[in-house]
């Protein structure tokens, strides 16, 4: 027998979220408030077009900043392009959301975090966040993260 697949349903819905928020920010050109992003990603996933320097520092996973400025963001069904800004150098960047391990808006402490699938390629340790990234003194340690760990068939 068949089980559903609950997992991958979560995961489904959790990047048909973000696709809405980010392309709901690529419309209005801006971010609101205070709200600023901190997206992490599969930096060997297929599809996820980076700079080969950014590549060769970043190998594995990577962590972008979405807060002051960016361009050129744009959604589709299967990721979004943005152009970020390096060190004054502004970088264009492709990234699937199939890519996608965490994303996370600290100004509300909200979170998301995507499991390791058996089809991705192994995950990596964390890289560290972007130099330019300002600290937010908000952000709390109860800061909710969606895990589904939880839910999982051991």
């Amino acid at each position: 027998m068949k089980m559903i697949d609950y997992g991958s349903m979560v995961h489904d819905a959790m990047r048909g979220l973000i696709k809405r928020l980010l392309q709901d920010i690529a419309d209005a050109g801006e971010l609101p408030g205070d709200h600023h992003f901190f997206i992490t990603f599969n930096t060997m996933y297929s599809g996820v077009l980076i700079p080969d320097w950014l590549l060769d520092r970043y190998p594995d996973e990577m962590t972008i900043v979405v807060q002051h400025w960016f361009e050129n963001l744009d959604v589709t069904d299967e990721g979004f392009s943005i152009t970020l800004n390096f060190g004054d150098s502004p970088e264009p960047l492709y990234i699937p959301f199939l890519a996608l391990r965490t994303f996370v808006d600290p100004s509300v402490e909200f979170g998301l975090r995507f499991e390791h699938l058996e089809d991705d390629p192994p995950e990596a340790s964390e890289a560290p966040m972007h130099e330019n990234a300002e600290p937010d003194d908000k952000i709390r340690e109860d800061a909710q993260v969606v895990s589904l760990d939880s839910f999982r068939k051991q």
